[in-house]
C-alpha cells in the first residue's frame, strides 16, 4: 500500500507534498528534521492523504498535486478530506 500526502508546517502553513508506503514513518522523518527541504520548517503536521495500490499511482498523484501550485487548491482539497485524516490516522498500515 502506497500513500500520497500533504504535510503542513506548523511554523508558516506551508506545505510539502510527497509519496510514501509508510506514512508513519516518513512523517516522524520529515519532523527529525532529516529532510532537506522540511528540516527548516519543523514541525509538520499530516493533513491530507490517499491511499493507492501501488507506488507508481501514488508517484503520479503527488506529481498532479505538485504541479497544481495553487494554495487555494490544497486549502479545499484539505478541508473536503479532514475527516478522512483522522480516521487513517487511527489504523495501522
Amino acid at each position: 500500500m502506497f500513500v500520497a500526502y500533504i504535510i503542513r508546517s506548523q511554523v508558516d502553513k506551508s506545505y510539502y507534498i510527497g509519496h510514501s508506503s509508510d506514512i508513519h514513518k516518513r512523517l516522524e522523518y520529515h519532523n527529525l528534521g532529516l529532510s532537506k527541504y522540511t528540516s527548516k520548517k519543523i514541525p509538520w503536521e499530516l493533513v491530507y492523504i490517499e491511499i493507492f495500490q501501488n507506488k507508481k499511482e501514488a508517484n503520479h498523484r503527488e506529481l498532479f498535486l505538485k504541479k497544481q501550485r495553487n494554495r487555494s487548491f490544497y486549502t479545499r482539497l484539505i478541508s473536503t478530506d479532514s475527516n478522512q485524516i483522522h480516521l487513517i490516522e487511527r489504523e495501522e498500515f
